[in-house]
């Protein structure tokens, strides 16, 4: 049995479909996906249909992220920004014209059950975005955080790689967790289409959102499995 991490999707349906056949996905293994399986892409509905038929053969534990978050807003009929429209939205407007509010109810229960982290028996925390609070995601006091935050990634590659955990100046944030795994943050913007590690954070958004791919991590052995870049595949 395995425990496999997987990055951003942002509708690309897909590139989805092909990452979990090249990871030789059984339902054996436990997924955990880390958020921003909506807008962007143009088949947001395709993702949301399967990431809910897969709770029926597989194991899985769903996080959620801010355009998951922004996404239910919109099926709820919620006044939506342009800024959400100009950041993904609008594909997400088009691919549900067709829909009825009968059609959409099962993506917003889905959508509305996500989990915003998940800490497991070993100190691994996952979640899609970060937090703020010294003390930990047990203390977090606005948990919009957990599925906005920029900051800890910053933090953490803003933090010499070689400090050692005993400098006192070494950041509280970086010190609670065995390992953190997140998406949120393109690693496209540092220049790299793979997953990214500093001080045992790993961010899995490798820009399916844009013109990157869909990553999946086996979190034991660190094994990753990508699909082709989203943009040869819409």
């Amino acid at each position: 049995m395995r425990t496999l991490v997987i990055g951003d999707i942002h509708g690309a349906y897909y590139p989805l479909l092909q990452v979990m056949e090249r990871a030789g996905v059984t339902p054996d293994d436990l997924l955990i996906f880390l958020g921003d399986y909506a807008d962007r892409g143009t088949h947001t509905p395709k993702v949301l249909d399967y990431l809910i038929a897969l709770q029926d053969t597989h194991r899985v534990i769903y996080l959620r992220g801010n355009h998951d978050a922004l996404c239910c807003d919109f099926l709820l009929g919620k006044p939506m920004s342009p800024l959400w429209r100009s950041h993904g939205g609008k594909a997400t407007e088009e691919a549900y014209k067709d829909y009825t509010k009968e059609d959409k109810q099962p993506h917003i229960d889905f959508l509305q059950s996500l989990r915003n982290y998940l800490l497991d028996g070993q100190n691994r925390l996952f979640l899609h975005a970060g937090f703020t609070d010294r003390g930990g995601v047990a203390h977090e006091f606005f948990t919009e955080n957990f599925y906005w935050d920029r900051t800890l990634w910053e933090l953490a590659l803003a933090t010499p790689e070689d400090m050692p955990l005993s400098d006192p100046y070494y950041p509280k944030r970086l010190s609670l967790y065995k390992e953190i795994y997140i998406g949120h943050t393109p690693t496209l913007n540092y220049g790299s289409v793979q997953p990214m590690c500093r001080h045992h954070i790993w961010n899995l958004d490798t820009g399916a959102g844009f013109i990157g791919r869909v990553t999946l991590m086996d979190i034991e052995t660190k094994e990753y499995w990508q699909s082709d870049p989203v943009v040869e595949m819409q």
